[in-house]
């Protein structure tokens, strides 16, 4: 059960990963369309814009430990959120693809940042007996944002996009104002338990195990892409379903984002966190695919719901499996690592897949590829627990 004095570190943690995933992320996929048609960009040009916040991902990632240890942890967080958004309310109306590929950019190494530092903050500041709960929660902002995205975006595009663009960005504000709230009244250990970190990570047999749960991480990056980035394009023009329908989509994969978590949470107390994680890499292996077999009405939503539940569920997982190897002194600089890879091979595979759409004309083949990358990743999974049991 959750303790009242968890809440600095679940507002920390919330307010961090709804800033820098749910809205900086996943707020552009169901605004991709409505650029295409109204003309802002061509479709190339917005799927590459797309992809600019995935490379601004990595260098947040590859940077977030190293200027959270040099400068006040507070400071950094509130230039992020300030960052993510400028980077709304500077995209409010039309202009030039370098332009929003800039802010995109920014958006991007921002979140990033936030997604480092928030939970490990919010972990760290948790007591050990509390850990499964809170390290799952602090990732239900990404759900949020997603569902907020879903129920605010299409509201507003009836407007016009530049009250989208706004009140994107006065959302994102915010969440820094209740973020930073929490982080005035986190109480971190006055002695940071070493020992435990310092013992695991000493273990070559421990580092091999990370290092496959890491790359599992990265091929799940890899994988969602289609769906993060391309899936209400897909629907709407595509599949010629209509904005509408696929509005509908990106809100239940939405609501799955914020019962992700709650999901994960409750699969690790029971599971733990190895079996809870090989279970979360089939199940989204499986719904990645499963619109090339249907996209009925019922499918299509259970590939939205699954999809959008695993992402933070993943992603909570896999930032609780590193903390049982590693401790959670480790943690931060480690899952700023995981991080790197996350980031790196979500790039990668945003910006091959956006050159593979230019080539082919079709999402349809992407789809495949994600659900390849999946397998994968629930292989390693599979592979990391006889290493560790060896």
């Amino acid at each position: 059960m959750l303790d009242k004095r968890d809440i600095p570190a679940l507002l920390t943690g919330i307010m961090a990963t709804l800033a820098g995933i749910g809205l900086a992320r996943f707020a552009y996929t169901p605004l991709l369309p409505v650029l295409i048609q109204a003309q802002w960009f061509s479709a190339s040009q917005a799927v590459y814009l797309g992809a600019a916040n995935l490379l601004g991902y990595l260098i947040g990632a590859l940077s977030a430990h190293t200027l959270s240890e040099r400068y006040p942890a507070r400071a950094v967080i509130g230039v992020c959120f300030a960052a993510i958004t400028l980077s709304f309310l500077l995209c409010a109306w039309p202009a030039s693809f370098a332009w929003f590929f800039v802010w995109r950019l920014v958006s991007g190494i921002a979140g990033a940042m936030l997604m480092v530092i928030g939970p490990s903050l919010a972990l760290a500041a948790t007591p050990a007996e509390r850990r499964t709960s809170v390290g799952g929660l602090v990732f239900a902002g990404i759900g949020l944002g997603a569902l907020l995205s879903a129920w605010v975006v299409p509201m507003l595009i009836a407007a016009s996009l530049m009250a989208t663009w706004v009140t994107l960005g006065l959302l994102s504000m915010v969440a820094g104002l209740l973020g930073d709230r929490g982080l005035a009244h986190l109480r971190m250990p006055a002695v940071p338990p070493t020992g435990q970190a310092n013992a695991s990570g000493a273990r070559g047999g421990v580092a091999m195990v990370v290092a496959l749960v890491i790359g599992a991480y990265a091929l799940d990056a890899a994988g969602f892409v289609p769906h993060t980035v391309f899936w209400v394009d897909y629907l709407a023009r595509e599949k010629v379903l209509g904005n509408h329908a696929a509005a509908l989509q990106w809100g239940i994969f939405g609501v799955g984002a914020v019962c992700g978590p709650l999901i994960a949470s409750a699969v690790a107390r029971r599971l733990g966190w190895h079996h809870g994680l090989t279970l979360a890499f089939a199940a989204k292996a499986i719904a990645i695919a499963l619109p090339l077999v249907s996209l009925a009405m019922l499918s299509r939503s259970v590939s939205s719901f699954v999809v959008g539940a695993m992402i933070p569920g993943i992603v909570a997982l896999t930032s609780g499996r590193l903390a049982e190897l590693v401790g959670p002194t480790a943690h931060k600089q480690l899952w700023g690592r995981a991080t790197a890879a996350f980031a790196a091979a979500q790039a990668a595979s945003g910006y091959g897949m956006s050159a593979l759409y230019a080539h082919w004309g079709t999402y349809t083949p992407l789809f495949i590829m994600g659900s390849v990358m999946l397998g994968g990743g629930c292989a390693l999974i599979l592979l990391s627990r006889g290493v560790q049991v060896r």
